[in-house]
């Protein structure tokens, strides 16, 4: 009997995090980080605010969990771009895979930048694992731009490339710097992946 209540807890506490989850999702992809009030989900997801703290450990694991469910999404809009068999046309596709994903979904995009963990606390193994896939990516064509380099340098390099297309990206649809129409930003992406992907094939290449 006790081992039966048990399995109808954990049963439970499964089904309270997948609605508690569910609901920081719609709210987070509606009105943003900024939206998200443990009060306002407790209410819409029918529960007391402490059963929050029942489902997960705080509040910033069920941050890391919506965010985490953004980056698998993210993800996968990337991986259609691994398709293209030219490295230079593979990192153009995963730039412009990546500034369509911030246009779509703009307010949960930013929201994997915009949370700081509370107290100084280490973000978890399992979403560091997600994240550091999407840098994992870029290097699958890094990998056949610069066959010569080893791993952990094109590893550092997937990650400056990664930087320097998300601040194009965020700056364009910030449109802090300047007006920026979407055709310019476009424009502007493509001009930086291609020079840098021209860059990269020179330092490829045989010196005489």
């Amino acid at each position: 009997m006790s081992e039966t209540r048990t399995e109808a807890g954990t049963q439970r506490r499964q089904k309270l995090r997948e609605r508690l989850l569910d609901v920081a999702r719609q709210s987070v992809a509606a009105r943003g980080l900024g939206g998200l009030k443990a009060r306002d989900l407790a209410s819409e997801a029918g529960c007391a605010l402490g059963a929050i703290y029942t489902a997960f450990d705080d509040l910033d694991e069920l941050i890391l969990r919506v965010n985490l469910s953004t980056l698998e999404r993210l993800g996968d809009s990337l991986d259609a771009a691994l398709s293209q068999a030219d490295p230079s046309a593979a990192l153009l596709a995963l730039a412009r895979a990546y500034l369509d994903f911030a246009r779509r979904e703009e307010p949960s995009w930013r929201a994997l930048f915009e949370h700081r963990l509370s107290g100084g606390a280490r973000v978890p193994d399992w979403y560091s694992d997600e994240r550091n896939q999407l840098f994992g990516r870029l290097e699958t064509p890094l990998a056949a731009l610069l066959p010569g380099w080893d791993e952990k340098s094109r590893a550092r390099l997937a990650r400056t490339l990664f930087s320097a297309v998300h601040g194009v990206v965020a700056l364009g649809l910030e449109e802090k710097l300047e007006e920026t129409p979407p055709e310019a930003l476009d424009a502007q992406l493509e001009t930086l992946v291609r020079l840098i992907a021209a860059g990269l094939a020179q330092e490829a290449a045989p010196k005489s």
